[in-house]
């Protein structure tokens, strides 16, 4: 080295070579870096073995008394593993006892091929079926699920947010271990949006909602979204979804699952907003899949004709015996296998609050609150939601002039229609997407009881009261499974009735 400090000449390699590596390796940082996230989305994480199987006997109570019906129930989970804080993620050992439950009660899983087909042509392959459905590709479906599906020989679908595939490891699933899902044969793979799993401001005020099915708040501009803008902005994200679904060699999703399990009815989108939106999810997928719905909306040509299909949630807290109970709930009972309804109480949904307490109230065993004018409840809506043609024979006691008893067919239908019967008149009324209309109210011979038949059929609503009086209300819609539902029932007193006036009640039903 020079008295300057200067490097000397046989020292100028050495610092050239230095720098040199310097600069290779601040080039090659970022490249090096991209590989390693790169294969960070592309890892395939190590598969944790099933749990321990159970000692194999025969099938339970619960598993027996499970009906055989002939549409499938959907059942819609999260994710498996062993997150304890989280009650949408089930252990490995209670999806494995789910699954061994549903497998002793005799039940098949089918793939999204074979629940499309059921939608289009209402045949499942066979009876006792469900649709495992896995909402938004989490990483315990293959470190967890894939092989207790694998033991029990049993089929589901993951609904893939493709804008988080690979991302949040170890949350989200990688395209790799897509791949391999797919490959085994036990897993097929459906739409949750792309990067619309989220919610995001829709007002002034600031007030967050979930982004796919409201129109959101342009801060810059001072103004909500315009319908074209979200259906833009929607549709935008359908189109690199399925993009993603093609670039990684899977088939088209067929389904499409409702971020939240978003309604229309609690969106800021309007009814022309709405009608655009379901109009946009048509053009895309057969049909859409939620865990909530304003109305009775189980796997039949009921939701067929909606194009929404409701599912049965499992959380990590259902127990296989809880899960093959509420599937009983769920199953579709035929009008002939109804006889005397008012004899079990535990099939009816009650407004007033204990099931037992309110179908009292019906029956006239029980007096509600001094504060209740109203009781109405429900037959087994779920699984009558497809009916199309039935007859009810009832008798009505303790009417009044101004105190009566309704019976509601098409129960929860587009197309509902309502028998009001008093002590001296009768009259139908009918509901729907235009409005309601009320038939020609028929004068009654005047009695405290009357006998009342309501015969049910896709063509119209027929009402003989007393074998003499006759009320006909013909449909106006073309699609029987647009008026498709089972029945309710209701009672009441005017306001100004006092405690000593007795409440109308039912004294017999029968389905025929």
């Amino acid at each position: 080295m020079r008295r300057d400090g200067s490097p000397s000449g046989r020292g100028r390699p050495l610092l050239r070579a230095a720098l040199g590596l310097l600069a290779v390796a601040a080039v090659a940082l970022p490249f090096t870096v991209a590989w390693q996230y790169d294969a960070f989305r592309r890892a395939v994480s190590h598969q944790a073995a099933p749990p321990p199987a159970a000692v194999h006997g025969a099938p339970g109570a619960d598993a027996k008394a499970v009906p055989a019906g002939d549409a499938p129930v959907v059942l819609a989970y999260h994710d498996v593993g062993p997150d304890a804080r989280s009650r949408y993620t089930v252990s490995a050992q209670r999806f494995d006892a789910q699954l061994r439950a549903l497998r002793e009660a005799g039940y098949r899983t089918l793939s999204t091929r074979e629940f499309t087909d059921f939608l289009r042509t209402g045949r499942t392959p066979a009876p006792r079926t469900v649709y495992l459905t896995f909402d938004d590709g989490t990483h315990g479906l293959w470190v967890h699920a894939d092989g207790i599906l694998a033991r029990h020989r049993m089929k589901g679908a993951v609904y893939l947010i493709t804008g988080q595939v690979g991302t949040h490891r170890p949350y989200y699933l990688s395209w790799a271990e897509i791949e391999r899902m797919a490959d085994s044969g036990r897993w097929d793979f459906q739409a949750h949006s792309d990067l619309s799993h989220s919610r995001a401001a829709v007002d002034a005020a600031g007030r967050t909602a979930p982004v796919l099915t409201n129109r959101l708040w342009l801060k810059d501009e001072g103004r909500p979204e315009s319908v074209p803008e979200h259906r833009r902005r929607v549709a935008a994200d359908l189109d690199r979804s399925a993009a993603a679904f093609a670039r990684h060699g899977l088939p088209r999703p067929e389904l499409f699952a409702y971020p939240f399990s978003e309604r229309l009815e609690e969106s800021n989108l309007g009814p022309r907003g709405a009608d655009t939106f379901r109009a946009l999810l048509r053009d895309h997928y057969t049909a859409t899949l939620t865990n909530s719905a304003d109305r009775p909306l189980p796997p039949g040509p009921r939701s067929a004709a909606a194009g929404k299909v409701q599912r049965l949630e499992v959380l990590r807290d259902t127990t296989p015996a809880a899960l093959l109970r509420e599937i009983a709930r769920w199953t579709p009972v035929r009008p002939a296998d109804v006889r005397r309804p008012l004899s079990g109480p535990g099939h009816w949904r009650v407004s007033d609050g204990p099931v037992r307490t309110g179908l009292g109230v019906l029956t006239g065993t029980h007096r509600p609150a001094a504060d209740v004018r109203y009781v109405s409840a429900a037959y087994r809506p779920i699984a009558t939601a497809d009916w199309t043609t039935y007859r009810l024979s009832l008798t009505a006691a303790r009417l009044g002039a101004s105190a009566g008893v309704g019976v509601t067919v098409r129960a929860d239908s587009e197309h509902p229609a309502t028998l009001w019967v008093g002590r001296n008149t009768a009259h139908l009324t009918a509901r729907g997407p235009g409005g309601s209309r009320t038939g020609p109210a028929r004068r009654l011979e005047p009695s405290a009881t009357h006998r009342v038949e309501v015969t049910v059929t896709p063509e119209a609503v027929r009402v003989v009261v007393d074998g003499r009086q006759r009320l006909t209300l013909p449909a106006t819609w073309r699609d029987p499974a647009r008026g498709a539902g089972g029945f309710a029932l209701s009672t009441g007193l005017p306001e100004s009735a006092g405690p000593e006036v007795p409440w109308p009640r039912f004294t017999a039903l029968e389905v025929r």
